[in-house]
């Protein structure tokens, strides 16, 4: 099936198979290997994405239990496409690299998407409510801690 759909930006116009999921249709046919696979059962968020549809606000959704099929028109938005066109870093990545907010880096990519729309959707969150709120991205690394204070910076930059 033919599909178009934005991705970061760009017109993008892909044949794949109908049941091909989201995260197939950004690693295997766009090559945007941002967006990590690491449970394909929607339980860890290193698939996260940002998915905007007819002129919404974007949401974070974990691309590997989508169909590549219900984007169709949407404009997604994967770890490659937040930084500024000069290569200036998302206030959200800044935040994540100076508060240490990563350690192997293979939750990272979903960690901060989820953590951007974390802010849009609550931009005045507290500490346990940002805990709360990336429940559904599992790192293995960092415990956390530096991951809410990247949040927390985020917050004051975004602000």
């Amino acid at each position: 099936m033919q599909l178009q759909l934005k991705v970061n930006g760009k017109p993008v116009t892909a044949d794949v198979p109908p049941n091909t999921l989201l995260v197939q249709l950004l690693r295997e046919h766009l090559q945007l290997t941002g967006t990590h696979v690491g449970c394909d059962t929607a339980q860890c968020g290193a698939c996260t994405v940002l998915v905007q549809s007819d002129g919404g606000e974007s949401r974070a959704i974990k691309s590997c239990n989508v169909l590549a099929a219900q984007m169709q028109g949407a404009e997604v938005t994967t770890i490659e496409g937040i930084a500024a066109a000069d290569g200036t870093m998302h206030p959200m990545q800044a935040a994540f690299k100076d508060a240490h907010g990563l350690q192997c880096g293979f939750c990272t990519p979903g960690m901060v998407l989820s953590s951007i729309d974390l802010l849009a959707q609550h931009p005045q969150a507290s500490e346990a409510e940002i805990r709360e709120l990336l429940e559904g991205n599992i790192c293995r690394c960092t415990g956390y801690q530096n991951i809410v204070k990247a949040v927390q910076q985020a917050q004051q930059a975004m602000a």
